[in-house]
């Protein structure tokens, strides 16, 4: 095998993708320091399977990826590809039937490197392997770093050897024993397992020769529990058979009553459909009805309210009753006063009169006597007139009192009229509403005998109401009269 071509991207400082064409023959690489001759011979030795980060003059593997410059960023991932000529067919048998084999290991930040041979994934130690058999690797003494002349020199004996079996072309066969020699190994150990298991097995063997002839036993009681069993289930099915063709007769039975409450059914579906046809008819008289109740509430809470209005204006009056009755009472105590002072004064005038002409001498004293009675009958006089244009004001109040009463008497007698009206209104909807008997009014019945009894409740107040109408009525015309 030979290397015909090695490409490079993000590998340490080739950040672009570079493409080193290795020709048959000598083949030099010149430039100055830092050009990165020596990441090339490093690219070389990762892709055939360095792991030593050291020898990648690292502190980690991911430090083979180019991590930027002042002009360049830093990259996320580095590949090397190496492309190697097989015509001759010296590859490992696994890779030995392409004439060309690509190389390519692959890392990434924070996911490790991968490798792939001919596009096919590939285990590091598949490619440290083929590059083995080809005598080569990422340690092979041809690969000539900086001091490593002075170091084989100095070398010991065991390290010499190495170099020797690798320019021998041994290399490979010594790594391959290292693999046999772990298969057999392994195998060993597998061996000293397997001789365990035997041990174990036949521990277990007298245990399941007991286990298989108690299997056997088990078998044949199995076989009698089957016969058994079948003839159990041969006396269930006949059981089963009696009872399905008495569970046949229940059915035809059922049918028979199914066919019964199917007529019963439709002949009550047509009946629902006759009282369907009803109910609008029906719903209508309720909403009269409800109407109708409606209006009698409302003509009741009127006749309420004429009520309270009759109360107060009956307290009213029979405060005015009793305040002119007394004012009566004051002006006929002083109406008798002014009478016995005007008979007083009379009997006082005759006496004078009669002074007067038997004695002279007490003229002036009865001048000054009938001085004083004149003044105190003008003041008399006056007081009775006042005492006049009272009982005419009194006579006006007690006109006006009677004529309230006249009011008050006509608008009793309304009210009367219009209780016995809404009265016989209340029996004929309690007529029209008992009279309803479809299930719809039966639902709502609760409702309008709720309603009835608020109307006849309201129809008790009025007639309190009127009651009390009467009753102040009959007092105002006890007042008059005694007044």
């Amino acid at each position: 095998m030979k290397f015909n071509k090695l490409r490079l991207s993000g590998f340490k400082s080739f950040v672009d993708p570079v493409e080193l064409h290795i020709e048959p023959g000598l083949t030099g690489v010149v430039g100055p320091n830092g050009c990165g001759k020596s990441n090339l011979l490093e690219a070389l030795r990762w892709v055939m399977g360095e792991s030593s980060y050291k020898a990648m003059r690292g502190s980690g593997m991911e430090d083979v990826i180019f991590s930027g410059s002042a002009n360049r960023p830093a990259r996320n991932m580095a590949e090397v590809v190496a492309t190697m000529d097989n015509s001759d067919r010296t590859a490992s048998a696994a890779f030995n039937t392409d004439d060309m084999l690509e190389i390519s290991r692959r890392i990434e930040r924070d996911a490790g490197s991968a490798y792939r041979i001919n596009g096919r994934d590939a285990r590091a130690r598949d490619v440290q392997l083929l590059f083995a058999d080809a005598s080569t690797g990422a340690h092979s003494p041809s690969l000539v770093r900086q001091g490593q002349i002075s170091e084989i020199i100095n070398a010991k004996p065991q390290a010499r050897r190495k170099v020797l079996e690798e320019a021998a072309g041994i290399s490979g066969l010594h790594q391959r024993r290292h693999e046999a020699e772990l298969r057999l190994r392994a195998a060993e150990n597998n061996l000293l397992r397997l001789e365990d298991v035997i041990n174990e097995l036949d521990a277990q063997y007298s245990a399941l020769k007991r286990q298989a002839r108690q299997a056997s036993r088990y078998r044949n009681l199995s076989s009698g529990i089957r016969k058994a069993e079948a003839l159990l289930l041969h006396l269930k099915w006949k059981e089963t058979a009696e009872h399905a063709e008495q569970c046949v007769k229940e059915l035809k039975e059922i049918r028979t009553r199914t066919g019964a409450c199917t007529a019963a059914a439709a002949s009550a579906g047509t009946r629902q459909l006759e009282a369907a046809e009803k109910l609008p008819g029906l719903r209508e008289r309720e909403a009269i009805e409800a109407a109708v109740l409606n209006r009698l509430n409302t003509e009741l809470a009127t006749l309420e309210a004429q009520a309270r209005q009759a109360a107060t204006r009956k307290t009213e009056l029979t405060a005015l009753l009793e305040q002119i009755t007394a004012d009566l009472e004051r002006e006929k105590a002083t109406q008798s006063d002014m009478s016995a002072a005007l008979s007083r004064l009379a009997v006082e005038d005759e006496e004078l009169k009669l002074g007067m002409e038997s004695r002279a001498e007490n003229r002036q004293q009865a001048a000054d006597a009938l001085e004083r009675a004149r003044k105190e009958l003008a003041d008399l006089e006056t007081a009775y007139e006042r005492f006049g244009a009272r009982q005419a004001e009194r006579k006006a109040r007690r006109e006006a009192l009677r004529a309230g009463l006249d009011e008050i008497t006509r608008r009793r007698e309304r009210l009367s009229g219009q209780l016995e009206n809404d009265r016989n209104k209340l029996k004929a909807a309690r007529a029209r509403h008992d009279a309803a008997s479809f299930d719809t009014l039966v639902k709502n019945a609760g409702d309008a005998e709720s309603l009835l009894r608020q109307a006849e409740q309201d129809s008790l107040n009025a007639e309190a109401a009127r009651e009390q109408a009467d009753k102040a009525q009959m007092e105002a015309r006890r007042a008059l009269e005694n007044a």
